[in-house]
């Protein structure tokens, strides 16, 4: 037998330089560096290592400088946002790039999944990685498993500190102490003590949003006219957002009240945000700050806007009398028309919307500045009776915050529910471990989850009606307070009306009645 014949094949790349022994090749070398705040202290460090990096590797005789990548301000619990760092493992990845340095794990990335991630795509790519700190060359055949260890710890550090830092955030909230996005908060700017102070110039516009609002436009028309006066937003923009103008509107901190934590963090690698639906506290927080909008002003627009909701697709009117004015004879709003639109003769008036569509509607059309001097006097009248009203309001708030009638109520269907729920668990439950006929299992169950939408609704219901009595209580409680403030009056207050009436009714015979928010009818 001929003896067997074995013939080496040297090695033609290294394994530490993947390149050619043969011939002496530099390696392509960049630096990663990243500081994870924008303040001046984090600032120096930031120059430093991009100093420090640029000289180090130009040092080397094997190395070939590329480039210092770098990120300033940026988070390392998620690199989607790094526009340094993508731009470098792109360029890795493109062959630009042998090797890559970088201070340690946790300046690399603090999320084990995206550490690892990266590291093995650079690696199938012939690029390596030097962390200086944890002295780990990922080519090295321990780099992975200490890899592996060391980016759990930088992951488990930061989990540490964003815990820490919620805390901390949770604990001011807890002790009332507010803080404002002021780069993008319309109205106040940082003062003293770190509380939150009125921007002069800047409340005009949060004043002119409220004072339009409350004359009868949308928001979606105040938009367009701060759009139109150049008037830049928030955040300097030139062009409003509806959304903006409605995020003004309904923020309390406009009243000097501050809600806290309306949003919270879901998990420190997202860094998701979402809106705390009750899944963490919230605190309020009573004059907290000085107000722009006093307190009655805000409650007032917010009710205009649960009025303007309920009334859905009929509100489409720049004008505070819009859907005040109702029909005797066929119940419909009253809509502005307006005549001899082209001449000196021009005139705005109020006519009933199904006025030509109905044949039984006979009511008049009547002129705005008529309602308004017919609220006036109203107004005068319920003036001379005010005590009497405001005791009627009290007897009114009596019944309308009673409602242990229906908490009873709510309280037998929850435990209805709560029965129905157990029943069909175990249902379900015993259909898992057991055989049974199927048919009739699914007979039962169905019968289970009828009754539980049954219940449901009864306790929606019950809830919906709860929060009408409490919003009427609040109106109620609203009206008692400007009821308590009347004087005898010569001019019509656009706030009062919005505050104190319901609905105008306008009669055939050119009478109209005023029904205010607490029943009061008054005719003029």
């Amino acid at each position: 037998m001929t003896g067997r014949k074995v013939t080496v094949i040297p090695q033609k790349l290294s394994s530490i330089t993947n390149s050619c022994d043969e011939q002496f090749k530099k390696r392509r070398t960049a630096a990663y560096a990243r500081v994870s705040t924008d303040s001046d202290e984090q600032f120096t460090s930031y120059e430093a290592q991009i100093d420090y990096y640029t000289n180090f590797i130009k040092q080397r005789k094997d190395w070939e400088f590329v480039k210092v990548y770098s990120d300033e301000g940026i988070s390392g619990t998620n690199t989607r946002h790094r526009d340094g760092f993508n731009e470098m493992i792109k360029d890795a990845l493109n062959g630009k790039i042998d090797l890559i340095i970088t201070k340690s794990i946790s300046r690399f990335a603090r999320n084990t999944v995206d550490t690892l991630t990266h590291v093995r795509d650079l690696k199938e790519n012939g690029v390596e990685v030097f962390f200086e700190k944890e002295n780990i060359y990922t080519f090295d055949s321990k780099g992975e498993v200490l890899l592996t260890i060391m980016s759990s710890l930088a992951q488990e550090e930061s989990r540490s500190i964003s815990e820490n830092v919620t805390w901390g955030q949770r604990k001011r909230f807890a002790d009332g102490k507010i803080t404002l996005p002021y780069k993008q908060f319309l109205g106040y700017r940082k003062g003293k003590d770190d509380l939150p102070e009125i921007v002069p110039e800047e409340a005009e516009i949060v004043r002119l949003i409220y004072k339009r609002f409350i004359e009868g436009y949308s928001p979606i028309s105040i938009a367009k006219y701060l759009t139109e006066q150049n008037i830049p937003t928030p955040s300097g923009k030139e062009k409003w957002s509806t959304s903006t103008v409605h995020s003004i509107l309904k923020n309390e901190k406009y009243k000097g009240d501050a809600r806290l934590q309306k949003t919270f963090t879901v998990d420190f690698l997202s860094k998701k945000q979402k809106v705390n639906e009750g899944e963490v506290p919230q605190y309020y927080v009573q004059n907290s700050h000085p107000a722009i909008i006093p307190p009655d002003e805000w409650e007032l627009v917010q009710r205009e806007f649960i009025r303007r909701k309920e009334l859905k697709g009929r509100y489409r009117c720049t004008d505070p009398l819009s859907c005040r004015i109702v029909c005797e004879d066929c119940g419909s709003f009253y809509g502005s028309k307006t005549w001899h639109s082209n001449d000196k003769y021009r005139r705005v008036i109020w006519q009933c919307n199904s006025k030509y569509n109905n044949t039984i509607c006979r009511t008049p059309s009547v002129d705005g500045n008529e309602i308004k001097e017919g609220f006036v006097k109203a107004v005068n009248t319920l003036t001379e009776i005010k005590e009497q009203i405001i005791d009627d309001c009290r007897t009114l708030l009596d019944v309308l915050c009673d409602t242990s009638e229906l908490d009873s109520k709510l309280s037998s269907v929850l435990q209805e529910i709560e029965i129905i729920t157990e029943l069909t668990n175990r249902c379900i439950q015993e259909n898992s471990v057991s055989a049974q006929n199927q048919e009739q299992f699914t007979r039962k169950y169905n019968e289970l989850v009828s009754r539980y939408e049954k219940e449901k609704s009864k306790a929606d219901k019950l809830n919906e009606e709860k929060e009408c009595r409490r919003r009427k209580a609040d109106e109620i409680s609203a009206f008692m307070f400007k009821v308590k403030e009347l004087d005898t009056r010569e001019d019509f207050d656009v706030s009062l009306w919005l505050a104190l009436i319901d609905v105008v009714t306008v009669h055939r015979d050119g009478k109209k009645t005023y029904k205010f928010l607490n029943g009061q009818e008054i005719e003029i």
